[in-house]
């Protein structure tokens, strides 16, 4: 249990992704989270001023922590081709792993997700600009046709959203879908080199 005067904002998040999990997006109350930690719930809201606050910051922490290690791939040197596969099979990996071993807690994140939107979308714009870098290195390179990185990132990120967008997520546990995903790679592929 934490002190009023030791309490981190990342002891707040911990505690309140354990009490979502265990009552739910509808019934998590900030006084839940204060009793779990030992405080005042006064001493929650010295740290987020609203629970709205406080559910943006857990969605927020739950996107970076997901995805996390894309960026990292995304600044790697290599050949371009690699380095995006590698980013979108590791995207699609985090997504299913997070959707098929802890169900409830991904149906937890998806309400919150749908709260914060705007947390989502610059979210969703940093996760396009990664894709960008690796696309204009890639046409820098001559692995790609040269064409617009801004909107072939985008067209990217949106024909693989089968495989990252959460409505889709009843369909990640199928026999073939990582035959799917490997299918539609090779035919972004084809597209980006212009055979």
């Amino acid at each position: 249990m934490a002190t009023d005067n030791a309490l981190t904002a990342e002891q707040i998040l911990s505690a309140a992704e354990d009490v979502l999990r265990r009552f739910g997006p509808a019934k998590a109350t900030v006084v839940d989270i204060a009793r779990a930690l030992g405080v005042s719930h006064g001493s929650v809201y010295r740290h987020f001023p609203s629970k709205a606050a406080l559910r943006e910051a857990v969605t927020q922490r739950w996107l970076d922590r997901a995805h996390d290690e894309l960026a990292a791939i995304a600044a790697e040197p290599g050949p371009a081709a690699e380095r995006l596969h590698r980013w979108l099979a590791t995207l699609f990996a985090a997504k299913r792993q997070k959707a098929l071993e802890d169900p409830e807690m991904f149906a937890t994140y998806m309400t919150l997700v749908g709260e914060v939107s705007t947390t989502v979308e610059a979210h969703i714009e940093t996760l396009v600009a990664q894709i960008r870098a690796i696309v204009e290195d890639g046409v820098r390179r001559g692995e790609f046709r040269d064409t617009p990185a801004g909107p072939v990132a985008r067209s990217v990120f949106l024909a693989t959203a089968h495989f990252h967008d959460p409505a889709h997520a009843a369909e990640w546990s199928r026999p073939t879908a990582e035959a799917d995903f490997e299918a539609l790679w090779s035919l972004l592929l084809e597209g980006l080199r212009g055979r």
